[in-house]
């Protein structure tokens, strides 16, 4: 498990967040079983997901899990890809930060708030 960059903790600090505690892992097969949703961030990721995806299925398990863009959240008419700000300059963060916060906006709004909520009585 890796840590994040110390610009991502630099990005999220300068928006005020200060508890984050998130470590990084590869995909595993039972995560197509386990999550609604596996959210790629450039064509790259999302062509390695879904080959992992067609070897769960071929294994003989449907995986549950819908594998798409994030970007596809990101309420214009063509996905974005975020790109991966590891190499670039230090503004790369801020700009993956802002897409990624209006994605996720999204996606709550989208996803989540379409869910229909059960009422006992």
């Amino acid at each position: 498990l890796e840590p994040p960059d110390y610009r991502t903790m630099d990005t999220l600090r300068k928006h005020g967040i200060r508890d984050y505690d998130h470590r990084a892992r590869k995909i595993q097969a039972e995560d197509f079983h386990s999550f609604d949703y596996i959210l790629a961030m450039d064509a790259s990721n999302l062509r390695d997901l879904q080959r992992a995806e067609q070897r769960v299925n071929s294994a003989g398990e449907k995986s549950k899990a819908k594998v798409m863009l994030f970007g596809e959240f990101s309420g214009k008419s063509k996905a974005e890809q975020v790109g991966d700000p590891y190499y670039g300059e230090d503004d790369g963060f801020e700009e993956v930060y802002e897409q990624v916060s209006r994605f996720s906006k999204r996606f709550l709004t989208e996803v989540v708030n379409k869910v229909p909520t059960t009422t006992q009585t």
